[in-house]
């Protein structure tokens, strides 16, 4: 656009607003040491320090891993049964509570009498999904789970139907496993539930551990849990040895005492449910279902086992199966036969009340109970782990297909996907919130999730065997087919008999996030057509434009305005290169001009458009679109941008240029560019340079230094 000429945003002044002629050695003044660069040789680098946020990840983190150490992260069978399995085998630390507390309000004690069939019946269950996921592990084993499943047997569509259940899932059993060990805690020592806000405290203090464990790597997740793991599990045993010990020396074991806080004991009645309908027998097996959820991490994390990972990988699913197993059924057996009633509060746990009595109050029995209950708040705490594991995985499968954000596909500092930990940490904690860390109350949305994912891998597994001629093909088609009606009638169960009580949230929710995950991938692959690779090729060869405008903003004179100039002038590449400024203050006008003419850029003067309305955007955005209207001329636009990090940064400093940005690049032929320029940097050099410096946030006062430092820069090409 000539000089003079008008927009709809305002004004443009004549060249002759500024000018001057370029200062010589003579005559400018001496540069303060800390404005000047420090020289670099040719062939080195300059040094760069570190930012204060990554010095105190690495600090926290440990040092970053490379790439090539990402095998040297793979687990063992031991590592990876605590590391996958905390969260199934913590299950029996709650699951036959859960049963007593449908059971115990309508039957009374028959419940005891109930507990262990509904107990039998859910092992069944168990062993059919652990014989399915045996198979998964064997067709897919790329990780994934049911999601992988459902993908490759009916579709991209389909799959996100387990997707958003285990997504539902993976975040609930944060919950419920923190939950579930808050209350462990506050069994052993009730003086700390001194608030009704307490157990979420607690409940938020492990999450924040557990996320920090998991962003310092999996290998160090594995030797951290590791431990508890097995500790839990020798503390069940000796419970168990006890228990049989003193079954067999006195025949029966005591019973619990009917004290204030348990729940409500209902009249038993006759008959083969013993007073419980068909209905509530129902609900206490949905409950009991709690202890299945985690069944799924080891074929969602199969490509953390070492070689041979699917060897590796169904031999600790059928150790793990086995252990959860036998660790519940016993358990059940044992509250059956001390009768030990559930408190309303949740606290002192079945599992404690049993510990206190089979232990006694001698010094051998309490050391046996504090172990029993500090392994067990240990294993309930650390099997959200199990999330940790197996949520970032499942997400970055989901992302890698376009469902879900990409950024979730990104190993992080210690080769994990720490957006999808820092996801589920923050879900968990909402969560948690919300249901004030209730462990009964986070029950029936927990299962129900569950076993829809279950039900869609028992389907798509059915599907591939019906599809594929492998080994073996008959007992697998059997085991599937078996395995995915079972898994469909439960969560039926499920959502009849739970759904006043939270399985409705589940109904409602996971179609919500199913939807959000559709509408995720139509924008990527609208995105996709849009900036299709076929149609690249043509425009590459497009012929390049006969004119180039190239305009600097300028908004003050300053070091930050002298490099965009640089950088437009070393790009210009014949170009013109014009600086303007859109003035919505006239004194502030005038006083750029002036400081302007003192950088002695006389090929270079200072535009000013006027732009009263102080639409700024949308004066870039007719000016660029004039200058472009004749379909001749390519427009780039740079924009100076004081770079100050951090909150203080950001709150200092506007966002103007990015609005700018934003508003031109839909305009045809017309780019732009922001040219940052490190404040932070020159405020820390400055603090030790000697008193007098010159100060740059007069225009006027740092027009010279100003102008020896672009003299100072290296010459611009073209010049």
């Amino acid at each position: 656009m000539a000089d003079g000429g008008r927009t709809e945003g305002g004004r443009v002044g004549g060249s002759g607003l500024a000018g001057g002629r370029r200062g010589t050695g003579a005559d400018r003044p001496a540069e303060p040491e800390w404005l000047t660069p420090s020289p670099t040789s040719p062939g080195t680098r300059p040094d760069l320090p570190e930012s204060t946020a990554y010095r105190l990840k690495r600090r926290l983190l440990g040092p970053p891993l490379v790439s090539e150490q990402l095998h040297g992260e793979r687990l063992g069978r031991p590592t990876a049964l605590a590391v996958l399995s905390s969260d199934v085998m913590s299950s029996a630390a709650y699951a036959s509570e859960s049963i007593l507390r449908i059971l115990i309000p309508a039957a009374g004690l028959g419940a005891f009498a109930l507990i262990t069939p509904i107990t039998a019946l859910l092992l069944v269950v168990l062993g059919i999904v652990c014989l399915c996921y045996r198979e998964v592990v064997k067709a897919y084993p790329v990780s994934g789970g049911s999601y992988v499943v459902s993908r490759e047997s009916f579709g991209y569509a389909v799959a996100q139907i387990p997707g958003a259940a285990l997504l539902c899932s993976y975040t609930l059993t944060v919950a419920v496993s923190v939950a579930a060990g808050v209350d462990a805690v506050l069994s052993a020592f009730p003086g700390l539930d001194f608030s009704p806000a307490a157990p979420v405290v607690l409940a938020l203090v492990f999450v924040a551990l557990l996320t920090f464990g998991n962003l310092r790597g999996i290998k160090e997740a594995g030797r951290v849990f590791a431990v508890p793991t097995y500790w839990f599990i020798a503390s069940m045993v000796v419970l168990i040895a006890v228990a049989v010990v003193r079954l067999a020396l006195h025949g029966s074991l005591p019973h619990a005492p009917a004290v204030s806080g348990q729940l409500q004991v209902g009249p038993a009645g006759p008959g083969l449910l013993l007073g419980a309908s068909a209905f509530i027998f129902l609900r206490g097996f949905a409950n009991g279902g709690s202890a299945m959820t985690g069944m799924e991490a080891i074929s969602n994390a199969v490509s953390v086992f070492r070689e041979p990972q699917v060897r590796n990988a169904r031999s600790t699913l059928v150790l793990m199966a086995a252990t959860i197993g036998t660790l519940f059924l016993a358990t059940s057996v044992i509250a059956a036969l001390t009768h030990a009633v559930p408190f309303v509060s949740g606290t002192p746990t079945v599992l404690s009340e049993m510990g206190r009595l089979l232990f006694g109050t001698g010094p051998l029995g309490q050391v046996a109970f504090y172990s029993l209950q500090f392994s067990t708040a240990l294993i309930l705490i650390l099997g959200a782990n199990t999330s940790f594991n197996g949520f970032p995985l499942l997400v970055s499968f989901i992302a890698a297909d376009s469902y879900l954000p990409r950024p979730l596909t990104t190993r992080g500092h210690r080769l994990v996907y720490s957006n999808g930990i820092l996801l589920l940490a923050g879900l968990s904690v909402l969560l948690l919130v919300v249901t004030r860390a209730d462990v009964a109350a986070l029950i029936p949305l927990y299962a129900t999730t569950v076993f829809t994912g279950f039900t869609m891998a028992g389907a798509g597994m059915t599907r591939y065997f019906m599809t594929h001629d492998v080994p073996h093909r008959r007992r697998g088609l059997g085991i599937s087919v078996f395995a995915g009606g079972v898994s469909g009638v439960v969560t039926l169960i499920f959502l009849v008999t739970e759904f006043t009580r939270g399985a409705w949230a589940v109904a409602v929710v996971i179609p919500l996030l199913i939807l959000a995950l559709s509408r995720t991938h139509r924008r990527y692959e609208a995105e996709k057509a849009v900036l299709a690779e076929e149609a690249a090729p043509a425009r590459a060869g497009a012929p390049i434009l006969r004119r180039q405008e190239i305009l600097v903003l300028v908004d003050r004179v300053d070091l930050a305005t002298v490099r965009a100039l640089q950088l437009a002038r070393s790009v210009a590449a014949g170009g013109r290169v014009r600086a303007l400024h859109f003035s919505i203050d006239d004194e502030r006008a005038a006083r750029l001009t002036r400081g302007w003419a003192h950088l002695g850029l006389g090929d270079i003067s200072l535009e000013v458009v006027e732009c009263p309305d102080r639409r700024l955007a949308r004066a870039v955005v007719e000016l660029a679109g004039d200058l472009a209207s004749d379909e001749e001329t390519e427009v780039l636009l740079i924009l100076p941008r004081r770079a100050s990090h951090g909150p203080v940064g950001r709150l200092l400093h506007d966002r103007t240029a990015d609005r700018i940005v934003a508003a031109v690049t839909a305009i045809p032929h017309v780019s732009a560019t922001i040219a940052p320029f490190d404040v932070r940097r020159l405020l820390g050099a400055r603090r030790d340079a000697p008193d007098g410096a010159v100060a740059l946030l007069d225009p006027d006062a740092a027009a010279p230094a100003v102008a020896g430092a672009s003299h100072h820069l290296s010459e611009p090409a073209g010049r």
